[in-house]
């Protein structure tokens, strides 16, 4: 258990444990990299190793089994704990959960700040929290740590956050993850170093699932890996069935969308998309559309090296040979009016018909 566990990236996990090593770790770091990365994975592990109470001899690390490390690590699955913070507010008086602000904190001295639901933005009330306790000494380790797993700020949070980055403690770290650094303000920008996460080589990341995921076949590995976009932790937790059966679905929308035959097969498939269960479902078989859709573009541009869905190039082609530019613009844009109409809570399984007789070819 340690930094050796961290897939891929070594230049900038050695780099941070360099900067530990001499004490000169920045108080304020951006992390920054595509969905998927690591960047959760590598703040936890940075604030373990700040604080691990045994850390092992050598380059700065932590042993994964101190009262420390186990308790940090308590939060390594935040998707659960997010769920579970929710679910505590949701219990509240409505009093009470009107003025409650959602944070993770499995140790004393490492708070998680997630982006408050419904509008999934960090809230003022959460950095006024940040604002409150930092400037305490930790009580159980050497360091407080602060993590934002989004850089999704209200404009008032984010200018509260300004201060604390002005000022911060010596014995204080906050950790500012995004996929787009672009997003937080450039005062904010400033005031941080930014590690960057880059995507791993597919082949690399073949290698990987190869080891994790030993009942895929090669042809298998290879689908993910491209799907995920050299995003370690999308490929690893890929839920392939899942794909696999909505790109079956997705195939027999676009293949009644391209010919305008006997649509029985459409509408025995949009029949699974109705009830309440469906919107899950649905939202599934979009991303697998516009994943299909953006590989027909591909094969119209004469690309065919960048096709996501390789195993199933032989059909993606032939539907390629029957469309165009602007038929693939058409199908994008009808998506985009498919999601519309969910937000709107309409049959999904109607707009997913209507969605592929609109782009029928005409006759």
């Amino acid at each position: 258990m340690g930094f050796q566990d961290f897939i891929g990236n070594s230049e900038t996990v050695s780099r941070a444990r360099e900067m530990l090593a001499a004490q000169r770790f920045p108080h304020a770091v951006l992390l920054a990299g595509p969905r998927g990365a690591g960047k959760y994975t590598l703040a936890q592990m940075l604030a373990k190793a700040m604080n691990c109470l045994a850390p092992p001899s050598g380059a700065p690390d932590f042993c994964g089994n101190c009262a420390n490390c186990l308790r940090i690590a308590q939060a390594d699955d935040l998707d659960a704990r997010f769920a579970e913070a929710l679910e505590a507010r949701e219990a509240l008086r409505e009093a009470d959960r009107k003025d409650t602000r959602l944070f993770v904190q499995t140790h004393p001295d490492v708070l998680i700040v997630p982006p408050d639901p419904p509008q999934r933005l960090v809230k003022v009330g959460q950095v006024r929290r940040v604002i409150e306790t930092i400037y305490f000494r930790p009580g159980a380790g050497r360091e407080r740590v602060y993590i934002f797993p989004s850089s999704a700020f209200m404009k008032e949070a984010a200018n509260a956050l300004l201060k604390v980055l002005e000022e911060p403690p010596e014995y204080a770290t906050l950790f500012l993850l995004t996929e787009n650094p672009a997003e937080l303000l450039p005062t904010i920008r400033s005031r941080c170093v930014t590690f960057a996460l880059a995507p791993l080589p597919a082949a690399e990341l073949e290698a990987h699932l190869a080891t994790r995921h030993p009942q895929w076949s090669a042809k298998q590995r290879a689908l993910v890996a491209r799907l995920a976009e050299g995003a370690v932790g999308r490929a690893l937790g890929f839920d392939l069935a899942a794909y696999t059966r909505a790109r079956e679905d997705a195939l027999a929308i676009l293949r009644s969308a391209t010919t305008g035959d006997d649509h029985t097969p459409l509408f025995r498939v949009t029949e699974t998309y109705r009830g309440g269960e469906g919107k899950e479902k649905t939202e599934q078989l979009l991303r697998t559309l516009y994943s299909l859709l953006e590989d027909l573009l591909f094969l119209r541009s004469g690309t065919p090296q960048l096709v996501r869905n390789t195993d199933a190039t032989a059909e993606l082609t032939a539907l390629a040979s029957r469309v165009d530019f602007e038929w693939i613009a058409a199908a994008a844009q009808g998506l985009n009016e498919v999601e519309r109409g969910m937000r709107r809570n309409l049959l999904q399984s109607l707009s997913l018909d209507a969605f592929a007789v609109s782009l029928e070819p005409a006759k």
